[in-house]
């Protein structure tokens, strides 16, 4: 597989090689070896996810607390999806930044996304459905949003999608109200979370 890093420091995205024949076709989805050679840490899953969304629904943006939040492994099973990564981390060079991958069942890419970075996709079809690997179990305690439509983040949503959010997304902060309730992450955060983890579980 080809993982390759993004502008947004700690995040990347893994393209897998298909092996296609008579029957179908065979990849690896996950190498956690092969990740941990660009984390500096072998990333620990602890929790799978698996959301369906119709046409237009927008999850996200997500994010949770540092230590220990989630990094999070993000791939299409069906369907196809944008899969938006923000730079929510409060003094990182890159911050309020975002990328976009276009996740789908054809190149069945993956993104991952570091602790403390902002998540959010786009359904394009119907019956789309992701599956996230999590480092860390879900806790209502620690989990936050930004609204998704927030102008000053600006994510390209598609114009012939009409977003459909959940009530919950559609309360979230904006991103300058979370910078001054202090609900953000820090760079200097994540960065000694990410130290800890490689002294911890090298690669």
């Amino acid at each position: 597989m080809e993982i390759t890093a993004l502008k947004l420091a700690g995040a990347f995205v893994i393209t897998p090689r298909q092996f296609p024949d008579g029957r179908g076709v065979f990849l690896e989805s996950f190498r956690g070896d092969k990740l941990a050679e660009q984390l500096g840490h072998r990333p620990d899953i602890v929790q799978t996810n698996v959301s369906v969304s119709s046409r237009g629904t927008v999850r996200g943006i997500h994010f949770a607390d540092v230590p220990p939040s989630q990094g999070k492994y993000i791939t299409a099973l069906s369907g196809s999806l944008i899969d938006y990564i923000i730079d929510i981390r409060v003094g990182s060079p890159t911050f309020g930044q975002w990328e976009q991958v276009l996740l789908d069942t054809v190149d069945r890419r993956a993104v991952y996304l570091p602790e403390g970075m902002g998540h959010a996709f786009c359904a394009l079809e119907d019956d789309t459905t992701a599956m996230y690997l999590c480092t860390a179990p879900y806790s209502p305690t620690r989990e936050h949003g930004i609204h998704p439509l927030d102008p000053e983040v600006g994510l390209p949503i598609p114009a012939d999608i009409t977003p459909l959010l959940s009530p919950k997304d559609d309360a979230a902060p904006s991103l300058a109200q979370a910078v001054e309730t202090g609900l953000l992450p820090t760079w200097e955060q994540c960065q000694a979370y990410a130290a800890e983890l490689a002294a911890a579980r090298p690669a």
